[in-house]
C-alpha cells in the first residue's frame, strides 16, 4: 500500500510522519541559537569526494546544444561547507538531500536521504561529542519528552553519562581481539580465519575489519545507553586527522542509540597533500571494486592549500534521528515518499 493510501485510510498515522517537521524545526533552532550559519549546498556536482565505501549516482548534464557532460548527485555537503570555512564563514551547518547508490534492501537506508552536517571552527572531535548530546536533548525537550527517550521498549537517559569506548576497547570486549595485533594484515587474516570468517586472497584488511565489526561489535553499541565509539583505525581515517601520538588511529567517532548508527564525526584533515594522496588511493580502490569512477574535486584541494582552520565536523542521518523519535525501525516510516515505494513494481 502506498503511503498516501495508508494515511487516507488510517489518519491516526499522520502524527508519526509529522514528527519529521518537529525534529527539523528543532534542529534548526538549536544551531541558530548558537549563531551557526545555515548553508544551501549543491546537489548536482561535477566532482564528488573520492570515497570508495560509497557508490555515486551518475547522470548527464546537457548544454543548450545537447553537448553531454558527466555529473553526479551529491553524497554529502562536506566539501562545499569546508570551502566556505576556508573563505571565513565560521561555524556552519546544512540540512540537505544526499544520494548514495546501492543502499537498498535495508530498513535503515534509503538511496535518497536527508543529511545534517555541522562544523565547528577551532574544535576537535571531542567537542562534538557534547554537541550530539545537547542536540538530542534540545529536540527531546521541544517534543515534550524531558531528558528521557524510549525507543523500542528501552528508555535512554540522554542527559546521563554516555558510554564512550574506543575501537580497540570494543574489539577486546566483544570480539576478544587485540586490535594492535589485528592492525597487521597477516595477523588480521589469521584471526578472521580462526573465527570462521571467509578470507579470500583478494580481501582487503578493511573488508576483514568490516566483517568482525558488523557481526561482533556493532550489535552491542547503544543498546542500553547512548554510545560513542571512537579512535577508528588510521587506515579508515577518511577525511579526518590521524592521532599525532599514534597515527594507527584517527580522530573519528560514530554514535549509536538503540542499535541505530546516527552519525560520523572527524577532527577534519587540513593538510592538502595528505588529503590529495588519500583521494588518489580512493580512486584506485573504486576501480578495484568495480564502482562508478570519476575525478575528485580538485577545487577542494586548492582550498586546503589556501588553508583551512582547525575544524571538527559531523554528518548525521536526519531520517535516522526521526526514526528514533518516531519509535520505528523502518526508515520508510519517516518518509512520505520512500525509494522503496516509488520504484516498487
Amino acid at each position: 500500500m502506498k503511503t498516501w493510501q495508508n494515511l487516507r485510510d488510517h489518519p491516526e498515522n499522520w502524527k508519526r510522519y509529522f514528527i519529521r517537521e518537529q525534529v527539523i524545526r528543532s534542529t534548526r533552532s538549536f544551531f541558530d541559537s548558537q549563531t551557526f550559519h545555515e548553508v544551501e549546498t549543491p546537489i548536482l556536482l561535477a566532482h564528488p569526494a573520492a570515497e570508495s565505501y560509497l557508490d555515486v549516482f551518475e547522470t548527464t548534464l546537457l548544454d543548450r546544444n545537447r553537448k553531454p557532460t558527466k555529473a553526479y548527485l551529491s553524497t554529502s555537503p562536506e566539501l562545499a561547507l569546508k570551502k566556505l570555512i576556508v573563505a571565513g564563514i565560521g561555524n556552519c551547518y546544512s540540512i540537505t538531500k544526499s544520494f548514495r547508490n546501492m543502499e537498498t534492501d535495508s530498513f535503515t537506508h534509503n538511496p535518497e536521504f536527508t543529511i545534517l552536517e555541522w562544523y565547528r571552527v577551532g574544535a576537535t572531535y571531542t567537542s562534538l561529542m557534547e554537541d550530539c548530546k545537547n542536540l538530542l536533548l534540545s529536540i527531546n525537550h521541544a517534543l515534550g519528552n524531558g531528558d528521557t527517550l524510549t525507543y523500542q521498549g528501552v528508555t535512554f537517559n540522554l542527559a546521563g553519562p554516555w558510554e564512550k569506548i574506543t575501537i580497540k576497547e570494543a574489539f577486546a570486549k566483544w570480539a576478544n581481539i587485540d586490535f594492535d595485533e589485528f592492525l597487521n594484515e597477516e595477523m588480521a587474516r589469521r584471526i578472521a580465519k580462526q573465527k570462521g570468517y571467509t578470507v579470500a586472497k583478494e580481501n582487503t584488511w578493511e573488508e576483514l575489519y568490516d566483517q568482525i565489526f558488523l557481526n561482533e561489535v556493532e550489535p552491542h553499541l547503544g543498546k542500553s545507553v547512548p554510545t560513542i565509539v571512537y579512535e577508528f583505525p588510521g587506515c579508515l581515517a577518511a577525511l579526518s586527522k590521524k592521532k599525532k601520538e599514534n597515527p594507527n588511529y584517527a580522530e573519528r567517532f560514530e554514535w549509536y542509540i538503540g542499535g541505530l548508527e546516527l552519525g560520523d564525526c572527524y577532527t577534519e584533515l587540513t593538510n592538502w597533500k595528505e588529503q590529495q594522496d588519500r583521494f588518489d588511493l580512493e580512486l584506485i580502490e573504486l576501480k578495484r571494486l568495480g564502482k562508478t569512477t570519476y575525478d575528485y574535486d580538485h577545487d577542494f584541494i586548492d582550498a586546503l592549500k589556501v588553508g583551512m582552520p582547525d575544524t571538527s565536523g559531523i554528518a548525521v542521518g536526519l531520517d535516522r534521528l526521526i526514526m528514533l523519535y518516531s519509535n520505528t525501525t523502518r526508515i520508510a516510516d519517516t518518509l512520505f515518499f520512500s525509494s522503496y515505494e516509488l520504484f516498487e513494481k
